[in-house]
């Protein structure tokens, strides 16, 4: 343990890896209660895998990947709004045919442009690593935003996660708000694939939510557990990729798992007695 706080001192890449995954706990905490209290997994799997399009189109034409996985992102939150009120298809339907032709967007793109695509790979399996001081910045950012929209819109967010009719009722603009939870979900998964990547950037989005919901009754708890433990996540799934050498995305993920595993089992046992 100690070698790895002498090696966060003394390394730079170490210590971008422990700001970012800090920082991404906030996000994270935040947009993934509301997933697991919508029960939009699914949303955020398709978010996760379309928005390749968007970077691989911002690689070719050698722009910030960051930037094109925003814009996708955002298109595919505002596709999915105006499919689920206007015309009024099945939320899995559509999200998954923009899944599909997202990633044969980037995977097109992956292949047309010329050498060895180093970043997009990081951006499909995850590589925090590699991250640097501009990503940072970026990643606060999209903080900054997330929180100011989550505070001012916190209570509109709960009742379109709990009850959408109260809002109706009160002359609010549903679809307006439902974009907005989209859009929430849409920059914390784009600040997510960078740590783990797009492959795992659900069972993060979900597992410290969902192991906050197990002791949380009120949502902002929930919330601040969340966030709480998301960063327990990340900074034991360095700690453990420090040690053994081995991916730092994977070992993130594989051990909040564990945790889950474990929570579940001691809420059984506690039951059970």
């Amino acid at each position: 343990m100690k070698e790895f706080f002498l090696a966060i001192l003394n390394y730079t890449f170490l210590k971008n890896a422990v700001i970012i995954s800090l920082l991404a706990s906030i996000a994270c905490g935040i947009t993934g209660s509301f997933v697991v209290k919508k029960r939009m997994t699914f949303i955020s799997g398709g978010l996760a895998h379309s928005i390749l399009g968007g970077i691989g189109i911002a690689y070719f034409f050698k722009l910030n990947t960051f930037v094109g996985a925003i814009i996708f992102a955002f298109i595919f939150s505002l596709i999915i709004t105006i499919a689920k009120i206007k015309a009024h298809q099945k939320e899995d339907t559509i999200i998954g045919i923009l899944w599909a032709i997202g990633m044969s967007i980037g995977i097109i793109f992956m292949y047309i442009t010329p050498g060895y695509n180093v970043d997009l790979l990081s951006f499909i399996f995850g590589n925090i690593l590699m991250v640097e001081t501009r990503d940072i910045f970026i990643t606060l950012s999209l903080n900054i935003i997330i929180l100011v929209v989550f505070f001012i819109f916190y209570y509109h967010f709960l009742y379109v996660s709990f009850d959408e009719e109260f809002l109706e009722v009160r002359g609010l603009n549903v679809n307006l708000i439902y974009f907005l939870l989209l859009s929430l979900i849409s920059l914390t998964v784009v600040i997510l694939i960078k740590i783990v990547g797009l492959i795992l950037v659900i069972a993060l989005l979900t597992l410290p939510a969902v192991i906050a919901s197990l002791f949380n009754k009120t949502l902002i708890k929930m919330i601040i557990t969340a966030v709480i433990l998301c960063m327990i996540f990340n900074l034991g799934g360095l700690y453990l990729a420090f040690q053994f050498n081995l991916p730092a995305g994977a070992c993130i993920v594989i051990f909040a798992g564990i945790i889950y595993l474990f929570t579940l089992s001691f809420k059984k046992i506690k039951f059970n007695i």
